[in-house]
């Protein structure tokens, strides 16, 4: 090793060594020059008494200013106690390990990882299958570590103008598998399904290329004709979709609604927090014309426990599309969910109770978190009172006694 000059190297100094040897730039870097001509970066450090040297690439691949950089880099993690050499081996372990976790293998540990905090296994089924119609065809196969803006954009624009919400969610699914990855070590830098800051520079926003869809919903004032068909149908989904409008539920609320959630002498379905959005327990007052299809019911009921509105499989409560076939039977176009804006349209239209009671009986969490601090409770007695008038309105004449089966909505 042959001993370098005293004062820092410079640009033109370091061009003219030719002669094999180490020489000292100062602050633990120096500069090898090899037999062969060939230069490169070294940082000398010492640690439990024990001198260690460190590669910092090739001459030809980084210039004085940046070597020096490194160096002093590299003497603040020393002052923090970190070895830099076994961090440097640390990640190549990792990197090394990341090569045999394709992106599928990941995404299925990422899915295990948070199956339990999910509401049910229809949200992790979704997962699982999002993912492997889309983003597996192109990235399943590869090291998660290896995945780039191309591979996501591959994915993601044969289908980001087309179906703009499953892109996004999807864009959405991919990002988490790769943070989830980078957390555990087995990839590094930027994550390239970010949104903000990175994909956003190479995407519209999916409201640019997708106007918001609401659940359309049948006009406040067509309700009474419909009740009408309704009452004339003797089915079980016609009857669910009659409680489901007079109490201004979910479809999984009340296809899902069980005897033992029914007082009936106190009129109240009390829906328990596992069942419900918000994960939070939801009284509902019943009117007389809600217990009357109660009643109705009652002799099918087979346990304390049991559905109100079985399905056809045992154990099962009805589909989601048993509802809407009997709606579609006698108003086409409109959506089960929209009967929920239906409601909500009465209230504002023709009633004067405050909006915290309609949006109370819809079970909406209040999002302004100061209001909700203050509002506690729940405001039954009044919701009583709306749930009855909403009864009497949905079961008035008709105000046409035209068949309501020709209804449609709004293109």
């Amino acid at each position: 090793m042959g001993k370098g000059p005293s004062k820092r190297l410079s640009a033109l100094g370091i061009n003219a060594l030719t002669k094999p040897g180490t020489y000292g730039d100062g602050d633990n870097l120096y500069l090898r020059v090899r037999p062969d001509g060939s230069k490169s970066w070294l940082f000398r450090y010492k640690l439990a008494n024990k001198a260690n040297w460190m590669s910092l690439g090739p001459l030809r691949d980084v210039p004085l200013a940046e070597a020096r950089e490194a160096a002093r880099k590299l003497r603040n993690q020393i002052r923090d106690g970190i070895n830099p050499l076994e961090q440097r081996r640390e990640r190549q372990t990792l990197a090394t390990n990341a090569d045999g976790r394709t992106f599928d293998a990941v995404a299925g540990l990422y899915i295990e990882a948070h199956r339990a905090g999910w509401k049910n296994e229809k949200h992790a089924a979704q997962w699982a299958s999002t993912l492997k119609t889309y983003a597996s065809p192109v990235i399943g196969n590869m090291s998660v570590g290896s995945v780039g803006l191309d591979e996501v954009l591959r994915i993601l624009r044969p289908i980001w103008q087309e179906k703009p919400e499953t892109a996004s969610r999807l864009r959405g699914r991919i990002e988490a598998v790769l943070d989830y990855a980078g957390v555990h070590g087995w990839r590094k830098g930027d994550n390239p399904a970010r949104w903000t800051g990175y994909l956003d520079q190479v995407l519209p926003a999916k409201t640019k290329v997708s106007a918001v869809v609401h659940h359309a919903a049948l006009p406040w004032a067509d309700i009474p004709a419909v009740w009408e068909q309704l009452t004339a149908a003797s089915s079980t989904s016609a009857l669910c979709l009659r409680f489901l409008i007079l109490t201004a539920a979910r479809s999984g609320e009340a296809r899902g609604a069980r005897w033992n959630e029914i007082d009936l002498a106190a009129k109240v379905w009390t829906v328990p927090a596992a069942r419900m959005k918000a994960k939070q327990e939801h009284r509902v007052p019943l009117s007389d014309n809600a217990i009357a299809i109660l009643e109705v019911m009652q002799p099918l009921q087979s346990k304390p426990d049991g559905l109100i509105f079985p399905g056809g499989a045992p154990g099962k409560p009805m589909s989601d599309v048993a509802l809407s076939k009997a709606l579609a039977a006698v108003a086409e176009g409109f959506t089960v969910h929209g009967c929920r804006s239906s409601f909500r349209d009465w209230c504002a239209e023709t009633t004067n109770y405050p909006r915290e009671i309609a949006e109370t009986a819809l079970a909406h969490t209040n999002k302004n978190k100061v209001e909700a601090a203050y509002l506690r409770g729940d405001h039954f007695e009044k919701r009583r009172q709306l749930m009855a008038a909403w009864a009497r309105h949905c079961t008035s004449p008709a105000a046409t006694g035209g068949n309501v089966r020709h209804l449609h909505a709004s293109a």
